[in-house]
């Protein structure tokens, strides 16, 4: 692990857990967790969680994060939450580009990219996220993806706000799916993904931002996928609804 960035592990609700349920869950994450200082942990509730949750962690050493928002600020846009909405709750993440908004809602590159100077514009820090599908991954096109993926979501951040947005790659193949990328293979990505952040804004940038890996991550994978030189932490969806496999996932990282 490179001491000079700080693991971050997030766990991305998606749209599970009722009010009830999320503030069971963070209690228990509370009491597991108290003792961790190595790790960012941050959780990412539902909205209708959010204010919750905010106040259940407020002098804890856990951090709030939301799982989308509008690249807009205020006005006729129905169903949608601004970033100034999510900062009365405390809000300090927000995940943009989620492979699953990318496909159900369409979201493209450069949606992802104004979302993301609307966060720095609200001083949230924003978890953008890449990945290619498996028919990418077989059709030897992973580099190009991820590629365009990143130079479009990222476009028009300064080096300033480039250091406070955390990547997260995600190979859409192994997303819920029981299947993992290789350690070897996560390795690859993310060592590509830092190489380009090196093109597009220098080295010091690169080598401070950090880059999650999300994609099936579990208790038993969590320590290699960490050990490795550029991965940074974990994106968690399926194993952070339950408050066993999400503190193991995170002691394992120590």
């Amino acid at each position: 692990m490179n001491k000079e960035r700080k693991l971050i592990i997030a766990g991305n609700w998606k749209m599970n857990k009722t009010v009830a349920e999320a503030l069971d869950l963070v209690r228990d994450l509370k009491r597991e967790l108290s003792n961790v200082k190595e790790v960012d942990i941050v959780v990412c509730p539902p909205f209708t969680a959010l204010e919750s949750v905010s106040k259940e962690i407020i002098d804890s050493n856990i951090r709030l994060g939301a799982q989308n928002m509008s690249e807009n600020n205020v006005g006729a846009f129905t169903g949608d939450i601004a970033a100034g909405m999510l900062k009365e709750f405390s809000v300090r993440y927000v995940i943009l580009g989620h492979s699953e908004r990318r496909q159900y809602q369409k979201e493209s590159d450069e949606l992802i990219s104004k979302k993301a100077l609307a966060a720095h514009a609200a001083s949230l820090k924003p978890i953008v996220c890449v990945g290619e599908t498996l028919a990418e991954r077989e059709g030897n096109q992973t580099e190009k993806v991820l590629e365009t993926q990143v130079r479009g979501s990222l476009a028009g951040l300064s080096k300033e706000q480039m250091e406070e947005t955390v990547l997260a790659y995600e190979p859409v193949w192994a997303i819920g799916t029981g299947k993992t990328a290789t350690t070897q293979q996560a390795q690859d990505a993310h060592a590509f993904i830092r190489n380009l952040l090196v093109k597009m804004f220098d080295e010091n940038v690169a080598r401070r931002v950090r880059i999650q890996y999300g994609g099936s991550v579990k208790p038993a994978n969590a320590r290699e996928l960490m050990g490795q030189p550029d991965v940074d932490g974990a994106l968690v969806g399926g194993a952070s609804l339950e408050v066993r496999s999400f503190a193991d996932i995170i002691k394992n990282s120590i």
